[in-house]
């Protein structure tokens, strides 16, 4: 069967929501609301953005955190109704889609490079 159903895409296209642009190599705050016991609160997951898959509805994008010296990293639904907001905290200038090298580097090493702001005369 090639092509897509319209219906699907319409279903689709509902279950996505607006979500702010942000590409790989960008620091992120993520508030996701979890769930314990009959109780939810939301936590904030910091980290660097090191791969965005696309996929319309299905899209993810992982963020990687050193906690207590030790690399975390977790993939989060785009459009997931679980997520509150995300908020970019700085925007790094990278060259590469997947930023799997990161996780071999220490310290000052794994710093990126600010992406510096285009002026609209520069477009």
């Amino acid at each position: 069967m090639s092509g897509s159903v319209p219906e699907i895409d319409a279903i689709e296209q509902a279950q996505m929501r607006k979500r702010p642009t942000f590409r790989v190599g960008d620091t992120v705050n993520v508030h996701f609301r979890i769930r314990e016991g009959d109780k939810e609160r939301i936590q904030v997951f910091k980290g660097v953005v090191i791969r965005k898959t696309r996929g319309g509805a299905g899209a993810t994008f992982t963020v990687r955190k050193v906690s207590a010296g030790v690399g975390v990293e977790r993939i989060f639904p785009l459009h997931s109704p679980r997520i509150e907001k995300i908020e970019i905290t700085a925007r790094g200038h990278v060259r590469r889609s997947r930023l799997y090298y990161l996780r071999n580097l220490r310290g000052k090493k794994a710093r990126l490079r600010e992406r510096q702001r285009q002026t609209s005369d520069e477009s």
